[in-house]
């Protein structure tokens, strides 16, 4: 069994309590022991890391994750790739997300149905190098809403599934399951890239809703929902969605219906992407700030931060996860969410950061029992070792050189150790 032996780091365990300096066995995929100070935990036999100076904490989870989305500025860029081309594209957006500290993936939807399972697969089999990976379906949606590409006379599929009725929906979940998808997707309400159904509406009916749910947890699979309306959002909630998406839009009932959820619901706010159109950052590709303000999406922030901010009072477990993989919002700056949680929703850096670990974890981990996303004896060993201080700089995580050692399931994907130790030393 690999033992592997971080002396001297300065150990942050996610559980909200200040860090300390310590050291941390890992044994097999699993952390074995946890001590304060120095030379408490014998190094026989273990690969000892050098990790004084630095900071260890857990993996990051991606609560929002499209691993089949690169540098997308339109429909046309989920559709066109072939097959074979998209799963080489899924495989290497994989690794760039582990190559920046998340250890875990809880998918969201992929442009083709087998895309996120194949490359979960091969991460699985240790063919591939990824994230933890819970695949995401294809988005379901209904006729003429959100995700339904198609005009009269000119059929156009996009990344979805259509359906009208609770038949349809159950076929289609089925489908989902059938293939191998973790997660199924649905596309309960409006969008303003859709301007035929804006985000306050909600085309899915609650009993769509509900037998979506029913069909995925009978197969033992988990439900996404994309809702930004109010009616979707306590629709969702109503008939127990796992994970809901955006939720900008909100009244004191639906508020309390959260509270009332706390325990069993994820919340991911993804407000990375219209961060990005209303600071211009999406400008070079088309989408500038005063088109943004055409499509609302200042509305959409202000009714993000006023939404959100009350559920974080509530104890809601929100999780990081802002619709990575545009041209202007790219997979590998996903740590951005971080700030954004600071700026927007008024969370200090250690409960952002126990948003992207500790309620990363408890999601991940939901169907086998397991513990995951804090450094605990017994939990399972995914681990990153900063050069620097994310409590002071969360920016810190945005930057892979500064991201020393990662382990996933008690694995080395990168050791940098010895590099940053003697550069100390010079």
């Amino acid at each position: 069994m690999n033992r592997t032996l971080f002396t001297g780091a300065r150990v942050w365990d996610a559980s909200g309590a200040a860090p300390f300096e310590g050291e941390v066995l890992v044994e097999g995929n699993r952390v074995r022991a946890v001590a304060r100070g120095r030379g408490q935990i014998a190094p026989a036999g273990a690969e000892v890391i050098d990790a004084r100076g630095m900071f260890l904490m857990p993996g990051m989870t991606e609560g929002h994750a499209h691993l089949s989305f690169e540098a997308v500025t339109a429909t046309e860029d989920l559709i066109t790739p072939s097959p074979e081309a998209h799963t080489l594209l899924t495989a290497r957006v994989a690794k760039v997300l582990l190559d920046h500290g998340f250890t875990s993936a809880w998918g969201a939807s992929e442009a083709k149905l087998r895309l996120g399972v194949a490359v979960r697969d091969a991460v699985n089999a240790g063919l591939l190098q990824g994230p933890r990976i819970r695949a995401g379906s294809l988005e379901i949606s209904v006729t003429g809403a959100m995700g339904d590409e198609s005009r009269e006379h000119n059929p156009r599929k996009g990344p979805s599934i259509i359906v009208d009725g609770v038949e349809e929906m159950r076929k289609a979940v089925r489908l989902c399951c059938r293939e191998g998808c973790d997660n199924i997707k649905l596309d309960v309400s409006g969008d303003p890239f859709y301007p035929n159904t804006p985000a306050h509406t909600t085309p899915m009916t609650f009993d769509e809703i509900r037998v979506a749910v029913e069909t995925a947890h009978d197969y033992g699979r988990r439900v996404n929902a994309h809702t930004r309306s109010i009616a979707g959002s306590k629709a969702c909630l109503r008939a127990g969605v796992d994970m809901l998406y955006h939720c900008e839009y909100s009244d004191p009932e639906l508020l309390d219906l959260f509270e009332a959820a706390r325990d069993k619901v994820f919340v991911a706010p993804t407000v990375s992407l219209f961060h990005s159109i209303v600071n211009n950052e999406a400008a070079p590709n088309g989408l500038t700030a005063e088109i943004g303000g055409y499509m609302g999406i200042p509305g959409l922030v202000e009714a993000s931060i006023r939404t959100h901010t009350e559920l974080r009072k509530r104890g809601i477990r929100h999780l990081i996860g802002g619709d990575y993989g545009f041209a202007w919002s790219r997979n590998g700056t996903n740590a951005r969410d971080l700030g954004f949680f600071v700026k927007y929703y008024g969370y200090s850096p250690v409960e952002a950061l126990r948003c992207a670990t500790a309620h990363g974890g408890a999601a991940m981990t939901l169907d086998n029992g397991e513990k995951l996303g804090e450094v605990r004896e017994g939990y399972l060993a995914d681990l990153l070792l900063v050069d620097g201080d994310p409590l002071a700089d969360l920016s810190v995580l945005l930057d892979a050189q500064r991201l020393v050692v990662i382990m996933k399931d008690g694995q080395v994907h990168k050791n940098g150790s010895a590099t940053v130790q003697r550069r100390a030393a010079a």
